[in-house]
């Protein structure tokens, strides 16, 4: 466990207050929230800042030159240590579509590595692929596409440990009905992504979760209200929003927050290895990627994830939507606890793990505490 922090002064902002108050952080929890509490603790001045719990990013492959697909300690460790500059306390690390004993060996890996101390928290894995729609491919590759496949799925997920958490799939592929129902029974969120299904087949699944709201997904048309017409209607689902504004128009962003809301939106970056080293040539799934000033694209021009950092994301819902700050906690920490069943992270409160970024007036950050060890400063 790192020293004990006592935040003195500080704006402390949950998904329903936000309020001044001094928090103090020792053994890897939050002791107390309250005003003027006196301890020998380690003093950080909160004044002119804000205290939100730490970021949860649900869907993202990789960073720093590292990938979950790589299958090795090195890699999660990696991104583990990276994260935290840009808030972010936890993570689900996002598979690939590549051959089955490729996703086996990463899914494997991924799920060892779960509960490893150091940086951000690893919390599971998001199969992204191989049960996608060909016509939806986006950067996946269509070459191992397979039909929902539970044997499959349930021998990955014995060698996760059972840590795979969310599974993108395309509800309208044939056997994906039962496949869906099983995922839920077994306590895995099902989320429709990749997927040419018609607002119908949409809203007839059983599942509660949308994987990046616009992208590679049925689109809105007023005869054909599709997946996206879905995710604006049906309340029941928790939707996944990458606003770099690259992958959606600043417009299709301010959209989203105003007919989905902030309390079911889910910030993620869907950012590869190429985050956090710049323009140049990278991979994807196994697929080169060229990352310029117009995002990251493999050969055909295709978007192919991103390299967005999640506290850019939240400046960039705030100044579009000018959303309040709890709303901001909401969309990039709250939502994702709840869909994960995270009874422990999300807030700031006596109990809760102490998961923390403090951030300027200006959403910069300054300092990420990670199950109460700093993990990142800016000074």
């Amino acid at each position: 466990m790192g020293e004990d922090l006592l935040f003195k002064d500080v704006l402390v902002v949950n998904v329903d207050r936000a309020e001044r108050a001094d928090v103090l952080v020792a053994d890897g929890r939050i002791q107390q929230v309250s005003d003027s509490i006196s301890s020998g603790a380690r003093k950080i001045d909160g004044r002119g800042k804000i205290l939100m719990p730490g970021f949860i990013d649900i869907h993202v492959h990789g960073a720093n030159g590292f990938d979950a697909m790589d299958a090795d300690d090195l890699a999660l460790s990696g991104m583990a240590q990276a994260l935290p500059e840009e808030g972010v306390t936890a993570f689900v690390a996002t598979t690939m579509t590549q051959t089955a004993d490729q996703i086996a060996r990463a899914v494997e890996t991924a799920g060892n590595y779960v509960g490893v101390s150091g940086g951000a928290e690893l919390l599971g894995i998001h199969l992204e692929g191989p049960f996608l729609s060909r016509e939806q491919a986006g950067a996946q590759n269509p070459e191992h596409f397979r039909k929902p496949d539970l044997a499959l799925f349930k021998r990955w997920q014995a060698l996760s440990g059972g840590n795979i958490r969310i599974v993108t799939v395309a509800p309208e592929l044939d056997g994906a009905e039962e496949f869906i129902q099983a995922l839920i029974e077994s306590d895995v969120i099902a989320s429709i992504g990749h997927s040419a299904a018609t607002y119908e087949q949409t809203i007839a699944s059983k599942a509660q979760h949308m994987t990046h709201l616009f992208n590679q997904m049925s689109a809105f048309h007023h005869r054909e209200p599709g997946v996206v017409g879905a995710a604006m209607l049906d309340t029941r689902f928790r939707v996944e929003l990458i606003a770099d504004l690259i992958h959606s128009h600043p417009a299709a962003v301010e959209l989203a927050y105003q007919q989905i809301g902030a309390g079911r939106l889910i910030l993620i970056t869907d950012a590869m290895r190429a985050k956090g080293l710049g323009y140049g040539k990278y991979d994807l799934g196994g697929q080169a990627v060229v990352v310029n000033e117009t995002g990251a694209r493999i050969q055909n021009g295709r978007l192919a994830g991103s390299v967005l950092t999640m506290d850019r994301a939240i400046r960039n819902v705030q100044e579009l939507c000018k959303c309040s700050l709890p709303e901001l906690v909401q969309m990039s920490s709250g939502n994702a606890a709840k869909a994960l069943g995270l009874s422990k992270k999300g807030e700031i409160a006596v109990g809760m793990d102490a998961d923390l970024v403090l951030l300027t007036e200006a959403l910069e950050v300054e300092l990420t505490v990670c199950r109460g060890e700093i993990a990142f400063s800016a000074n």
